[in-house]
């Protein structure tokens, strides 16, 4: 998602900042489009997002991780700014960011039902997705390509985490056993 909410950023015009806990995917980050990468195993991220935005922090903060560490990336919002918690990759609780400990700003969560179930917001999403794919602002990263028979080692691969992009299992067709 992260590769995917960098496109979009820079197609809306907006300047994408990624973060990774580790420094080996921050290259790698910069090459698929983030203006800046925060290294959140060795930087303090409220601060550096200060940092790039000149004091003012970010407008728009998505989360795929969720979990306590919501309201480190809350710091760095902009009064008036905008959290949105899509995902829930860390199991523990996610507190709401306290109004007394931080700008005023919008949370909400998100469900991709949200936009499949109601058609109208289906066919604006499917509309700009396809204008992205158009234009050349959106294409798929694909970090590495298995065979269904390395499926195994596909999988070890993904369990390490060190991917930037999809990783993508082929499926050979035998036309003799069609």
């Amino acid at each position: 998602m992260g590769l995917a909410a960098i496109q979009v950023a820079r197609h809306v015009g907006a300047i994408p900042i990624a973060t990774t806990r580790g420094a080996g995917k921050k290259q790698r980050l910069l090459d698929a489009g983030a203006a800046h990468v925060i290294v959140t195993d060795e930087e303090d991220l409220p601060a550096r997002i200060k940092e790039i935005t000149g004091g003012e922090g970010v407008r728009l903060a998505f989360d795929p991780v969720a979990g306590p560490g919501v309201e480190t990336l809350a710091q760095g919002i902009a009064p008036g700014g905008f959290l949105v918690v899509y995902g829930a990759l860390d199991p523990r609780p996610t507190p709401l960011p306290r109004a007394q400990s931080f700008p005023a700003l919008t949370s909400s969560t998100y469900t991709l039902f949200e936009i499949t179930t109601d058609p109208e917001r289906l066919r604006r999403a499917v509309a700009f997705v396809n204008a992205g794919l158009a234009s050349g602002s959106f294409a798929p990263i694909v970090d590495r390509t298995y065979d269904l028979a390395d499926i195994a080692e596909a999988h070890r691969y993904m369990e390490a985490g060190g991917q930037v992009g999809k990783i993508v299992v082929t499926v050979s067709h035998d036309a003799t056993t069609a």
